[in-house]
């Protein structure tokens, strides 16, 4: 049985990399009907495949008719999207088109170049990703609780809206209304300088001695995360957003420039304040970051517990810490250097954070910090 959905079908996806194939598999599992067209035929043959949609392609092959869709969703690299959904608003001219590319203003501006319905386009940005691409890394939860962002153009029908609106809600997804131009300046700063960062400090690694990177430890692995992803991609989101992250990077230049110079005299005049003052700065704006579901940040307490590098003993953890009735507010993991064991740190509420060790030790687990 279908679960609930405001969505209609027919709704036609184009490009069945991950957020498509992974847009293509919510509104299945809610029972929508769904068609792939992608350039690429194994990326549509592997949509279809895994359940995201019917490939068009393949029906037209085989004399059957494709329905009309209703809703359009492009999912292209971003430097054909312009281009797509323009074609797409005048194939379909009673369709509503929308895109999941992460830079809005650029598109906006080049579809009214083209004369292009804006009255039924509708630019949002789902705010959901993962390292790998593809359809095969594709999820249908992959939008659940995420932010997802509409940016309406001034000619936008409101009715185009509502319907792109109920399609993320439909998903999962938290949606939020901004103006195009004031979401590429939030994402060049909270997504797009974050890749450039992480990019920049993971190249540093390259000659490095594998026995000083055995030395490594959580938090060169979680600024250097998102180093992996796609070169060929973030080319086309820097290139497309260059105007909203090149002052950001200006700003980071300065303030490498401010400690790089402190730094060449750590022991001169208002060196010390100086590095401490960077370093407070940081943790002010860190501070600033949402908490779970979005509220305020909160302190939690922390500990350590060693869980043996084994099958199901993570899950023993969980069921141990479960039993208590106390909440796991989070969760970080990492591994000992040369030694078949893990070190989960648990993040809990502070008033009851003795009260767990206290019931982990004595369900026999090893309890660091």
């Amino acid at each position: 049985m279908a679960a609930e959905t405001a969505a209609e079908g027919p709704v036609l996806i184009i490009g069945a990399g991950l957020l498509g194939a992974s847009v293509g598999l919510g509104l299945r599992h809610l029972g929508v009907s769904t068609w792939l067209r992608d350039a690429s035929p194994t990326a549509e043959a592997i949509g279809a495949d895994i359940g995201a949609g019917s490939s068009e392609r393949l029906a037209l092959a085989a004399g059957e008719t494709v329905p009309e869709p209703s809703l359009i969703v492009v999912a292209t690299p971003p430097d054909v999207v312009v281009e797509t959904v323009a074609q797409a608003l005048g194939e379909h001219p009673q369709a509503i088109v929308t895109d999941v590319a992460s830079v809005k203003s650029a598109i906006q501006e080049g579809l009214r170049t083209r004369g292009a319905d804006l009255r039924r386009y509708v630019g949002s940005h789902p705010m959901a990703g993962r390292e790998r691409s593809g359809p095969v890394a594709a999820r249908g939860e992959l939008f659940t609780t995420m932010p997802w962002v509409l940016c309406a153009a001034p000619e936008t029908d409101p009715a185009a809206v509502k319907r792109v609106r109920s399609l993320a809600q439909d998903l999962g997804a938290h949606v939020t209304e901004l103006e195009a131009d004031e979401h590429d300046a939030a994402v060049a700063l909270i997504s797009h300088v974050p890749q450039v960062m992480s990019s920049l400090l993971a190249s540093r690694l390259q000659d490095t001695p594998l026995h000083h990177l055995s030395l490594a430890g959580q938090g060169l692995r979680d600024t250097t995360r998102i180093a992996a992803s796609d070169p060929g991609l973030w080319v086309q989101i820097l290139s497309a957003n260059a105007e909203s992250i090149v002052p950001s990077l200006h700003g980071v230049r300065e303030d490498l420039d401010r400690l790089i110079s402190t730094l060449e005299d750590p022991t001169g005049p208002g060196a010390r304040l100086d590095m401490a003052e960077l370093i407070a700065e940081g943790n002010a704006g860190q501070a600033r970051i949402p908490g779970k579901h979005g509220g305020a940040p909160k302190a939690f307490a922390q500990l350590t517990v060693l869980v043996d590098d084994k099958p199901g003993k993570l899950g023993e953890l969980f069921s141990a810490v479960g039993e208590t009735g106390i909440n796991l507010e989070d969760l970080r993991l990492e591994h000992s250097l040369g030694r078949r064991v893990g070190l989960a740190e648990i993040s809990v509420d502070p008033n009851r954070r003795d009260e767990l060790v206290e019931a982990l030790e004595q369900r026999g687990w090893k309890v660091v910090q």
